[in-house]
């Protein structure tokens, strides 16, 4: 589905991302892990378009990306979410779901202004998606609450609740369980996996090694802007580099 090819950013003197290359295949959940400043937020925000590469390719279903503005790459089927959440204050909880799926809309700006009954149809059909992408993570209660009113585990969950109302067919996961507990973060690892049954690809930026080993089907390290290794997680726990660079010497692979 994805494929990265010698990709480079740099800000300044400051290589951000420095010659990575990786697929990831339809179907899969995929992880990328490494410590603090090894690229990898920097790494989402080129493959969603928020920043241009400075060199290299991104290929969506072997379609050059680069040059995309990022609602385009929505359009496309890539949807995310964020390190430090980013929801729109001031809207309530359904409404802030809907402009997730807003991304698909076909209406046009003129039916919206009139409005005409095309695009009266289109809201109905965007509110009744972004509802049922609510009750998909049990949080349908929240529909009418104001997003500023919420605690975090909650705006984490609108946010990906946001992110799958634009209908992606691959879904960018930027530390998804920050600032979650240990019942919270399990559950999420079930939700990450039914959300792949649902024929979404994800690829899933974490520091929570416990989530990452158990869901993910492949890991790629990052390490200082370059990769360091790329392999099936049982692997990844026993690589000497990974362990040296991230894991530590004190990390204890699963049995």
């Amino acid at each position: 589905m994805l494929e990265l090819h010698k990709v480079h950013k740099h800000f300044g003197g400051l290589q951000a991302v420095d010659n990575v290359s990786f697929t990831v295949a339809t179907g899969c959940i995929k992880g990328v892990i490494g410590p603090n400043g090894a690229g990898k937020s920097t790494l989402f925000n080129l493959i969603a378009c928020n920043t241009p590469l400075s060199s290299g390719s991104i290929r969506l279903h072997g379609r050059e990306i680069q040059g995309l503005k990022a609602h385009q790459t929505a359009a496309l089927g890539i949807a995310r979410t964020f390190q430090n959440i980013k929801l729109f204050t001031g809207m309530k909880v359904l409404e802030c779901v809907m402009v997730g799926a807003h991304t698909r809309g076909q209406a046009g700006f003129l039916a919206g202004m009139l409005p005409l009954p095309k695009h009266r149809r289109e809201e109905a059909a965007i509110r009744d998606k972004s509802m049922a992408c609510l009750e998909f993570l049990n949080i349908a209660d929240l529909a009418h609450i104001p997003t500023d009113a919420l605690a975090f585990g909650q705006q984490r969950a609108v946010e990906l609740a946001r992110a799958l109302a634009a209908d992606p067919q691959l879904l960018l996961l930027d530390e998804p369980a920050a600032g979650l507990n240990i019942y919270e973060t399990a559950e999420l690892g079930r939700l990450i996996t039914t959300i792949r049954e649902q024929n979404i690809t994800v690829l899933l930026v974490e520091h929570d090694m416990s989530l990452v080993m158990d869901i993910c089907d492949e890991i790629v390290v990052l390490s200082s802007g370059r990769k360091l290794a790329e392999d099936v997680p049982t692997n990844i726990q026993r690589n000497p580099e990974v362990i040296a660079a991230y894991l530590g010497e004190d990390y204890e692979p699963a049995r």
